[in-house]
């Protein structure tokens, strides 16, 4: 198991591929039980705080949303000790005052993706952990706070519908979306914020919004060209959030992420085979 390295982990979506201010950076190349990550870790100090930070897609972008080995990214961060974890991650919008580049810290999560591994139990043991509240809210707050700081727009709340991808929205969705009172909606924050509750990680999304997906009238309708353009623009405000956010992070965690698997794993222990304690124990050792 690789030593613990980082408290605080990014993993940047598309248009962030490598993170900027970084010092004494250190490229890994780590293996887990779930396979091998996205691309390699690089660990360096952001505004003097040890940071684990990993491309999503790769490097180049080479993994579609449903193709990534999300279980090995996170397990990837829980071996290097990380508690905190930030996504950084491309929205479109579906509210009228949610403006493309603005960014928004949604609270609330609506999963509809299909094709994805989203939890690390099966096999032998089961575990249910409490997930009402999606992201953790003290990593949350600080999120925002360090976007007001940094005088970008934010949007403090709100639902992310993820969708399975890799194309876009129908008419029909967006608006069935909207019915629903959701802010967002991505191809990534799901199973990735199921995972980091499940590894005990707390998680927090940074969403920045691209384009008002297919539903407004006025508004041309999403395209890769109209994302990557405006992620572009939104890179170096989403940067300059996450330099603020470090040293906030400097502190013992007291939220209920910490212990989201004290009472969740359902399995007897003495039926827990230690094929899948070993497989697990970056995650269950202090349980099992």
């Amino acid at each position: 198991m690789t030593e613990p390295t980082a408290r605080i982990g990014i993993i940047g979506g598309s248009g962030l591929y490598q993170m900027e201010g970084f010092e004494s950076a250190e490229e890994l190349t780590i293996d887990t039980p779930f396979g091998s990550p996205s691309d390699v870790v690089t660990i360096g100090r952001l505004t003097g705080m040890p940071v684990a930070f990993l491309p999503r897609h790769g490097r180049g972008h080479r993994i579609m949303p449903t193709e990534i080995p999300v279980r090995a990214n996170i397990y990837a961060m829980k071996q290097l000790g990380v508690e905190w974890l930030i996504s950084v991650s491309a929205v479109g919008s579906l509210r009228e005052e949610v403006r493309p580049l603005d960014m928004v810290v949604p609270d609330q999560l609506i999963d509809r993706t299909r094709l994805r591994e989203n939890t690390f139990f099966g096999n032998g043991i089961a575990a249910h952990i409490p997930f009402g509240d999606p992201f953790c809210p003290d990593l949350s707050a600080l999120l925002a706070n360090a976007a007001r700081t940094e005088e970008v727009t934010i949007h403090q709340g709100g639902t992310c519908v993820v969708m399975e991808g890799p194309a876009f929205s129908t008419k029909a969705e967006s608006h069935l979306y909207r019915s629903w009172g959701a802010s967002v909606i991505g191809m990534t924050a799901l199973p990735e914020a199921k995972l980091a509750r499940e590894a005990e990680i707390c998680y927090a999304l940074l969403a920045s919004a691209t384009d008002y997906d297919v539903w407004h009238e006025s508004a041309d309708p999403v395209s890769v060209e109209m994302v990557l353009a405006n992620l572009l623009k939104n890179m170096t405000s989403s940067q300059r959030v996450l330099r603020s956010l470090a040293p906030r992070l400097d502190y013992q965690r007291q939220c209920v992420c910490a212990h989201a698997l004290e009472k969740a794993v359902i399995t007897s222990r003495d039926y827990i085979q230690p094929e899948v304690k070993q497989r697990l124990q970056a995650i269950l050792g202090k349980y099992i």
